[in-house]
């Protein structure tokens, strides 16, 4: 028989306890497994109240100085975004079986490019720096892979979800692959891809100005060099300066990706 309304709020109430219950039981398990001591956070409010007197002071005297190198950001993720969608778009077209009808091709395709998603952008920046060294140069060329990663899946997605009309118009007056990616499909998709190259750009501005970390250039080195000094002061301005430039890059992005959608 079907529960009465006192039966269903006990059961929901047994259910969410049950929830709580677990989530705890999980929280207790990766502290025990961690040896996360909750007791050193508390104890540090001497070096909490260090850190953040001298951060929340911030020497805006050193802002000019980090103009330079938040350009250069910006130049590394506007050409590492360019070099990525380039080469991301016509082997997307070759990861759908829609347009190259070889299901073995596809997937190896689709392999080669779920092996280069999983590589995170700071241990593809080291790996970069290790083979061509400290420089924007690597910089650029990690954004262009993680950029080739992203746009590729977004692309032949959006191609498997088009309309096929125009393909089977296009194969019927015995057109080849090429001239069917060309006419057929690419018409279809070319809003998105301009709206995916503006999303991958606004992630890849925020990305790039950690990269410094290891040496792939950019803000980020100059981030890293004041926190190993202890210049919490210039920290905090190179903070608001990043902040304030990915807000406003977020902001055209949005904007041009609406107009385009």
């Amino acid at each position: 028989m079907p529960m009465n309304i006192k039966d269903t709020i006990h059961f929901n109430w047994y259910k969410h306890l049950f929830i709580v219950l677990l989530i705890c039981v999980c929280i207790w398990g990766c502290i025990s497994a961690t040896g996360a001591d909750f007791a050193e956070v508390f104890g540090n409010f001497d070096q909490m109240y260090a850190f953040l007197s001298r951060f929340l002071k911030p020497d805006f005297s050193y802002l000019p100085k980090l103009i330079q190198p938040m350009l250069s950001t910006l130049q590394m993720s506007v050409v590492g975004t360019a070099i990525g969608v380039l080469f991301a778009v016509p082997i997307a077209f070759i990861g759908t079986t829609l347009v190259t009808g070889n299901k073995v091709l596809t997937s190896v395709i689709r392999f080669f490019l779920d092996i280069i998603r999983t590589i995170p952008n700071l241990l593809l920046a080291a790996l970069m720096v290790a083979i061509m060294g400290i420089g924007e140069f690597s910089g650029v060329m990690t954004i262009a892979v993680f950029t080739f990663g992203l746009v590729s899946q977004l692309v032949y997605e959006a191609i498997e979800a088009i309309d096929e009309g125009p393909i089977e118009a296009a194969m019927a007056v015995g057109a080849n692959k090429v001239q069917i990616a060309q006419y057929a499909v690419a018409p279809q998709i070319l809003s998105q891809v301009a709206g995916y190259a503006f999303y991958a750009f606004e992630i890849n501005v925020r990305a790039s100005a950690v990269l410094g970390y290891v040496g792939a250039g950019g803000i980020g080195v100059i981030l890293n060099s004041s926190l190993a000094l202890l210049q919490y002061n210039r920290v905090s301005v190179i903070i608001l300066l990043i902040f304030v430039v990915v807000t406003i890059v977020d902001g055209i992005s949005e904007h041009i990706r609406r107009r385009l959608s």
